[in-house]
């Protein structure tokens, strides 16, 4: 196919509300340097993560969850803080964790039969640095992402998906479900009594999934009017996300929200416990009763960093169809704003997704 010099696109043109969100039609395609693929961008989706660097709420100067400022973002310069990371952004960026495209065009070191490939993007991606420490960076945060018709990507984070999903459905899996599964991997979930929180939403509605593919019994957290749909995804309780929570009951909570109620999570805990956190949208300073901690033998995990099996691990699943997408809403990437203004709502189940495509 013939690659255009320029694509369309939305940019960050800053940190803040939505009014930093631009379309433009004369963005440069880039060009694949060694190791990397061009990929012509079908379908995206939309994330925490997109709104929360958008705004930042990254910055340890924000306190609050992340609702408080999603619209007209922080009053705050985010600096160095405001992407995942904690390193500061160029602007304009184009975000987007999630991507399913075409890879089109190869640079150096790639095989030419690369090119024509369907592919998911890895979205959490590493690189070696200093003393063969870990350095991680989300795909659309830390670099370019999935919000124009064309990205950049390093050949091995582009993964071939053979899948007779479409690709509006295919973008709706890597960044949420390959959260949910690094946290899953991290606690080592089996046949186990296991409490979601945030369950209606891209990860919590992933989680669900995929711990009862591992033959959890789950209890999902969220709200009345979404538990019907809750309980489709295969979740076996419910509990309305203001109820108090059982005590000693669970081997693992799987959170996405902290905020206030965070303490009763871990009084949740059976003894012995697993706490796992990949998020924090109800607020991320929390209140620890150390002895809660250490007289139920409790063990507290943070998920970020992603082994390249998880994302592997993942492609495997869709192919084999054991898991399945759940798309709420679609919209044209030109839309950006008005679905990330649905987005905020939390009026729905599973993701929004974007058509990039024409």
């Amino acid at each position: 196919m013939q690659i255009p010099e320029v694509m369309k696109g939305i940019v960050l043109t800053g940190h803040g509300g939505l009014d930093k969100l631009e379309w433009r039609e004369n963005l440069p395609v880039p060009s694949p340097d060694k190791n990397e693929v061009l990929v012509r961008v079908g379908a995206a989706a939309l994330n925490n993560t997109d709104i929360n660097t958008r705004t930042g709420w990254y910055s340890k100067s924000v306190c609050g969850g992340t609702d408080a400022g999603a619209l007209q973002g922080y009053d705050t310069n985010a600096g160095a803080g405001g992407s995942w990371a904690g390193e500061a952004l160029s602007f304009p960026h184009i975000q987007g964790a999630d991507v399913c495209g075409e890879i089109v065009a190869v640079g150096e070191d790639v095989p030419a039969d690369r090119v024509g490939q369907r592919i998911l993007v890895r979205t959490m991606q590493s690189e070696e640095g200093p003393e063969g420490r870990k350095e991680i960076f989300t795909f659309g945060s830390e670099c370019n992402g999935g919000f124009a018709e064309y990205t950049l990507v390093r050949s091995a984070d582009a993964l071939s998906v053979n899948s007779a999903l479409s690709d509006i459905e295919l973008a709706s899996f890597p960044c949420a479900f390959s959260t949910a599964e690094g946290m899953i991997q991290k606690a080592g979930i089996g046949a186990e009594n296991v409490l979601i929180t945030g369950a209606s939403g891209g990860v919590g509605s992933a989680a669900i999934q995929l711990a009862k593919r591992r033959g959890a019994k789950v209890t999902a957290v969220t709200s009345n009017s979404k538990a019907e749909a809750v309980r489709e995804l295969g979740a076996d309780a419910v509990v309305e996300r203001d109820e108090p929570l059982p005590e000693n009951t669970f081997d693992c909570v799987l959170d996405l929200v902290g905020g206030k109620r965070w303490p009763m999570l871990l009084d949740a805990l059976r003894s012995g416990g697993k706490y796992v956190t990949s998020g924090a949208i109800a607020g991320p300073v929390v209140e620890l009763d150390l002895r809660t901690l250490y007289l139920k033998d409790l063990t507290l995990i943070g998920s970020t960093y992603q082994p390249e099996n998880i994302f592997r691990d993942l492609v495997g699943y869709i192919e084999r169809n054991e898991i399945r997408p759940v798309i709420a809403e679609v919209f044209d990437l030109k839309q950006l704003r008005l679905a990330q203004e649905a987005f905020l709502k939390k009026s729905f189940v599973g993701k929004i997704a974007i058509r990039v495509a024409s």
